[in-house]
């Protein structure tokens, strides 16, 4: 016979109701009487049924994730799984699951969220990018239901939840870094201009560079995906110029990663004959030869505070909008140097 609430509360010496508030995780229950009702929950083999609770209830207790239209992106950049595990970690603090959708194309991502939504799949969704436009977006707001972005949003931002970076300023930042060791032909490689990520550290590297009267150079700028192929293509090209750039900033370490690789190739040398900065400091960057300076932007955290919040607003839809700014910092490594012409 299967253990049920009343079995927990009888031996626990508790209400059923007590059992109830604990399984949720109640604060209004005492973190001694959740551990002496937990402990029995484990001796009897108790499982709370959530489906049955969801149904009482009108909740899923489930979270809608939403991923960019590349699948490839998804599956080869390392940022998602580290995001998801922030995203993970904060539902399971609060005991939520997590319902994925993406699509290959946006009509596909746009559909998914819908029958998320209508279906009653999910109690809120979280969007894992972006975009300068998003119907996505459009149809959450007017659906009134509650969701978090990771990434700030390009319009309206001041009534959508959100968590990310201060990327203007880190694009900033890393341009000034390279700057600051005379570096004066410096090209950025960037991700997808649809999404604002890239926009803004875009519009930080020139910022940086105006700042110290360096001219922009239109050809100095390539953006394409977030994948090790966009790395490889865009120096190729860059290298190919009549001047060509001195220093990198390049928008994704796994994009980084293949400017390393067919710099090797083309026997260019990493920092001595060009300075390469990048951004997110995952594994790739403590392991690419030479280990890559790059930007830490927290990514765990950007995904833990989006589900923690989003589960806040869930539970409780008088919260007001959050805009979440989680800090970033520089990790110095060994790719970048004074420039070639400097050392001689």
């Amino acid at each position: 016979m299967a253990v049920t609430i009343k079995d927990v509360a009888k031996i626990a010496n508790v209400a059923p109701s007590t059992v109830s508030r604990v399984i949720a995780n109640s604060s209004r229950i005492s973190e001694k009487t959740k551990k002496r009702v937990r402990e029995v929950m484990d001796e009897l083999g108790y499982h709370p049924n959530f489906i049955a609770r969801s149904l009482a209830s009108h909740s899923t207790r489930a979270i809608g994730l939403v991923m960019p239209s590349s699948s490839d992106a998804v599956f080869q950049n390392p940022f998602f799984p580290t995001v998801l595990t922030g995203l993970s970690e904060g539902a399971h603090a609060k005991q939520y699951a997590l319902h994925m959708t993406t699509g290959k194309t946006d009509d596909e991502i746009y559909d998914g969220v819908v029958a998320m939504v209508q279906g009653g799949r999910v109690d809120g969704v979280v969007l894992l990018y972006s975009k300068v436009e998003d119907r996505v977006i459009s149809y959450l707001k007017k659906r009134d239901f509650p969701f978090f972005v990771i990434g700030k949003p390009f319009k309206d931002d001041e009534n959508i939840n959100y968590v990310d970076n201060d990327n203007f300023k880190a694009g900033k930042e890393v341009t000034e870094h390279l700057i600051q060791l005379g570096h004066d032909r410096i090209a950025f490689i960037g991700g997808n201009l649809d999404l604002v990520v890239t926009v803004e550290r875009i519009e930080g590297y020139e910022k940086a560079l105006r700042n110290s009267g360096i001219k922009l150079v239109d050809e100095y700028i390539i953006n394409d995906e977030f994948l090790q192929e966009s790395g490889q293509d865009a120096v190729e090209v860059l290298l190919s110029l009549d001047q060509p750039p001195s220093a990198l900033v390049v928008a994704d370490d796994l994009m980084a990663l293949g400017v390393l690789n067919k710099l090797d190739e083309m026997g260019i040398e990493v920092p001595k004959d060009i300075s390469i900065v990048s951004f997110n400091n995952v594994l790739i960057a403590e392991m690419a030869r030479p280990p890559l300076t790059s930007v830490n932007i927290n990514i765990f955290d950007l995904g833990f505070q989006a589900a923690k919040n989003l589960i806040q607003k869930i539970e409780n839809p008088e919260e007001p909008i959050k805009r979440i700014i989680v800090p970033f910092n520089i990790v110095t490594r060994y790719s970048c140097d004074r420039p070639k012409e400097s050392l001689v």
